[in-house]
């Protein structure tokens, strides 16, 4: 799988556990760190928690994929999965709005989330 592979599942994977603004930027042009952010919303913590929860476990199961670091688990405001090409971010709503990752990053293209659903 490579990294828009894995962006699109990671997305997918999100959208399923009903992850809110669901959104994948292209970070090739500007990071050496990733290739890809995936950013998406819970309404609460426990359900940023859920979302993490699916991916890990499900990325783990269906490639052995699993991320070199994780943080935020224990709070549930702001959950970052460093998949090393990928990096999933999940917020709440509060958190998501003050750290506006998107707006930081906005002039990246963004990846069609259509196409991330039918990965």
């Amino acid at each position: 799988m490579d990294s828009l592979e894995q962006a699109r599942r990671i997305a997918a994977l999100a959208q399923e556990k009903l992850a809110e603004d669901v959104l994948v930027l292209d970070m090739r042009s500007e990071c050496t760190f990733t290739d890809y952010f995936v950013i998406a919303t819970g309404r609460n913590p426990r359900q940023t928690v859920a979302i993490y929860d699916e991916v890990h476990e499900t990325l783990k199961r269906e490639t052995g994929a699993i991320p070199r670091t994780v943080d935020g688990v224990r709070e549930g405001t702001w959950i970052l999965a460093d998949y090393l090409d990928v990096v999933l971010h999940v917020f709440t709503p509060e958190a998501r709005e003050y750290y506006k990752l998107e707006d930081l990053w906005g002039d990246l293209p963004a990846v069609e989330l259509d196409a991330a659903a039918s990965a």
